[in-house]
């Protein structure tokens, strides 16, 4: 495939709004950001719904386009509100879709939506990637979850994890056209971070990253240095910070051109004064709470935007 030029930041985001969001038990084996409340399913659905259509007008208040889709009922995703990890959307006109590690959540994949798109939001689909076949060989890459993108230079960040895989990953580069820089990530306590996402992000001229978090000197030296060459300043992030989702934060771009930086309350509180000044150097920063989400389900704002980098029609 040709790689399309494609800015960095969209301007438009997909979101599915819950209707049967819980702690999904097939996921809490590699989330260790899950599973930290005592609601009840209804509770959590409740309080997560609330806090979804929050998060959307707080997006659309500033000037950010949001298509909303409801989910179904049947088959039961209860981690459908993280469209990011099944999809993404490219320049070039073409769809990728992603093999799913959890079996409930393969079911997130939803053809209508991406027709949705195309016919009643004026999006140009042009091609489909399905990478899902990687599944029947026990090999996983869940979207801009598994990775972080620089999609002006083409580089794909990975921490490698059991939702992971260098076999997917290497599939999505070759037809993608991307680099890709792998690397190993764990916890404080030495497990493997299940999502790239919750530990970086790329944005237009920031990065944030916690690099304390990859294991390997090496690696970590490596990701740093292809960040620098790339003309990013770096903003650094500890533990703590990881831990509330400081890293799962996403660059967006305005109707007016400004950018925007999304991301959770709890997130926000955790910054030093130094990184937040840098960030509201960059743009307007966007901090919403959706504590009960990232209790239940181990994600945060930037799991719950799909950006939408398709040309109109």
């Amino acid at each position: 495939m040709t790689a399309a030029t494609e800015t960095q930041l969209a301007s438009a985001v997909l979101m599915i709004r819950p209707v049967r969001f819980e702690s999904n038990p097939l996921t809490a084996a590699s989330n260790r950001f899950q599973g930290k409340t005592q609601a009840t399913s209804d509770e959590q659905q409740d309080a997560a719904k609330r806090e979804f259509d929050g998060l959307v007008d707080a997006l659309r208040d500033n000037d950010v386009d949001v298509v909303v889709v409801e989910d179904t009922h049947e088959p039961h995703t209860p981690d459908s509100i993280f469209p990011n990890n099944w999809v993404s959307f490219h320049a070039d006109g073409s769809v990728v879709l992603y093999p799913m590690e959890a079996e409930n959540r393969r079911t997130e994949r939803r053809l209508d939506i991406i027709e949705k798109l195309d016919s009643d939001f004026g999006y140009a689909v042009r091609e489909i990637v399905d990478l899902s076949h990687h599944e029947q060989s026990g090999h996983f890459l869940e979207g801009t979850g598994s990775m972080v993108l620089d999609r002006v230079n083409r580089v794909a960040y990975a921490c490698l994890s059991t939702r992971t895989h260098l076999d997917a990953l290497g599939d999505f580069a070759q037809r993608m056209g991307y680099e890709v820089v792998a690397f190993d990530a764990v916890d404080r306590n030495g497990v493997a971070i299940y999502h790239t996402n919750v530990l970086m992000n790329v944005g237009e001229k920031l990065a944030v990253i916690g690099d304390v978090a990859i294991s390997r000197e090496e690696q970590r030296a490596a990701v740093l240095q292809r960040l620098t060459d790339t003309g990013h300043t770096i903003i650094s992030l500890s533990y703590d910070q990881i831990e509330v989702f400081a890293g799962n934060m996403l660059e967006l771009r305005k109707k007016n051109g400004g950018r925007l930086t999304a991301m959770s309350q709890q997130a926000f509180d955790s910054l030093t004064d130094e990184q937040l000044s840098l960030l509201q150097q960059n743009g307007t920063v966007l901090p919403i709470d959706i504590g009960v989400i990232e209790a239940a389900a181990g994600g945060s704002v930037r799991c719950m935007l799909a950006e939408i980098h398709l040309p109109r029609d």
